[in-house]
């Protein structure tokens, strides 16, 4: 068990004037039972600060995570916690849980505790969210049943649902997600140059479409997306928030399907194929982290959840194998997470990002790449994380400097899995200024009738990057060629 840190208790000790607990009450109809409650307390106060308490209670289906925020009234800022994992942006406090009281029964209670400051007035939050469902109200309708057909969209960009291993529309229609990536939101803010590299303003999105693209894949950044002490203000939490919401509006408005991503999350790896040694989300770890990665999608699924268009990407390019001595441990670490050989933080597992993106109520497909830079499927099937929805994709990359880079591989380890499930080849290059490799990429996709999308559509370097453009206005490179004049030749 966890405790405040015997620091923050002494502090407490003699400065502090006690004070009765403080509680938020629960407003419900006659009988009515709220999906969670919230129980805040104010155990202690003195003249800068205060030590604060929150009970909360699971009354829906059990959870295998949690994440609760509040919006404090008053200026309030929490500076340390226990048996939660506390972070703040503006006046929105989040307690995500621990590694040891993250399962949440129907029922079941948890607790966790913070000191924080204030000054002039010490309000109470009134409003709670677990995993973005509101709590200490009457009982918001229950998710979707899996098996109704999901809202009809907007009319232009299809609801997309898993039906067998093909995405289908509202209608049934089988649809192919093809198009580009569009990096930036990834880097420009840990970095703190902004948030978009290049323009992503109507002109820009509409270049895109000109290429007969269908869906854009916006790669992001936890720390940005939670507004983190490290990240800029004008960079992150709610300024970062509204810039992917602008965007995603915006790929919708021309008529492609915009799929979300967590492309850099936080924690320290050094081990082999370390991209950095720091700590913060500046660069590609081998898993996503418990800390924050949860926290991350149960916001963004939150923020989307009743957006039936957009599709969430839950890790870019996973890469236990290079941390552990064995395949099987390796899988295990990308299905279940926890402590994995070789990686020195918690790791979320794949089964951990999908509860907390379906815990919200978000029905959203939702795919997964696997091993080795989701460049190996091999065993994706065999450690396919459960999913109520049953809306689960498989995400695969392929560069010519990959192993997995040839139609023999393809054909043994990619059409087995493209039997069962979607495939979406979520990132496609080659490092030549050319488009032979991709040409045969496409075209066993093609084939097969399944999904790919271009790396990326950024004016860099195409031997670097690889990128498609040379001018945001669509201008391509010699190897972003090949994939514009593919996509303008293919019916629909």
């Amino acid at each position: 068990m966890r405790h405040p840190p015997r620091s923050v208790l002494l502090a407490v000790t003699g400065a502090v004037a006690l004070v009765a607990a403080v509680t938020v009450p629960v407003v419900t109809a006659q009988g009515a039972t709220p999906a969670c409650t919230v129980e805040y307390s104010v155990t202690g106060q003195w003249d800068s600060g205060f030590q604060g308490a929150v009970e909360i209670t699971n009354n829906s289906a059990p959870v295998n995570s949690w994440s609760l925020s509040f919006d404090f009234a008053s200026g309030q800022k929490v500076t340390q916690g226990w048996s939660a994992k506390w972070s703040q942006s503006g006046t929105t406090a989040t307690a995500t849980n621990e590694s040891w009281n993250g399962a949440l029964g129907t029922g079941a209670s948890v607790g966790a505790g913070f000191i924080a400051s204030w000054s002039g007035n010490n309000g109470v939050p009134t409003a709670f969210k677990l995993n973005g469902t509101t709590c200490n109200v009457d009982a918001e309708p229950s998710p979707t049943d899996p098996t109704d057909p999901p809202d009809p969209g907007d009319g232009t960009v299809p609801a997309l649902h898993v039906s067998g291993n093909k995405f289908v529309d509202a209608d049934g229609a089988t649809r192919r997600l093809l198009g580009v990536n569009r990096s930036g939101g990834e880097f420009m803010c840990v970095q703190g140059y902004g948030i978009w590299d290049g323009p992503v303003d109507d002109a820009a999105v509409e270049a895109i479409a000109d290429w007969n693209a269908n869906t854009v894949r916006i790669p992001l950044n936890e720390e940005c997306w939670l507004g983190l002490s490290n990240i800029k203000p004008e960079y992150g939490g709610a300024n970062y928030m509204a810039a992917v919401k602008d965007l995603v509006a915006r790929v919708k408005a021309h008529g492609m399907t915009p799929m979300l991503e967590l492309h850099w999350s936080w924690g320290q790896y050094t081990g082999n194929s370390a991209g950095c040694s720091d700590v913060h989300a500046s660069c590609q770890k081998p898993m996503p982290d418990m800390q924050y990665a949860p926290a991350f999608w149960a916001s963004v699924a939150s923020t989307f959840k009743d957006d039936p268009t957009v599709v969430f990407d839950l890790f870019n390019e996973p890469y236990p194998d290079r941390a552990t001595s064995t395949t099987t441990q390796a899988w295990q670490c990308w299905r279940d997470g926890g402590t994995c050989p070789g990686i020195g933080y918690e790791v979320a597992g794949m089964q951990d990002l999908v509860d907390a993106v379906r815990a919200t109520g978000a029905g959203n497909p939702i795919l997964l790449g696997g091993l080795a830079y989701a460049n190996d499927l091999s065993q994706w099937l065999t450690y396919k994380p459960t999913d109520p929805a049953g809306n689960l994709a498989a995400a695969w990359h392929v560069y010519n400097f990959n192993t997995c880079a040839n139609e023999s591989c393809w054909n043994s380890t990619l059409a087995p899995v493209a039997a069962q499930v979607p495939l979406v080849a979520g990132e496609i290059g080659e490092n030549t200024c050319s488009h032979s490799f991709v040409d045969r990429v496409m075209k066993w996709f093609d084939d097969r009738d399944l999904s790919y999308l271009g790396w990326t559509w950024n004016t860099w370097d195409c031997s670097s990057g690889p990128a498609l453009i040379s001018g945001y206005d669509g201008t391509p490179t010699s190897y972003g060629i090949g994939l514009r004049d593919h996509l303008r030749a293919l019916d629909g």
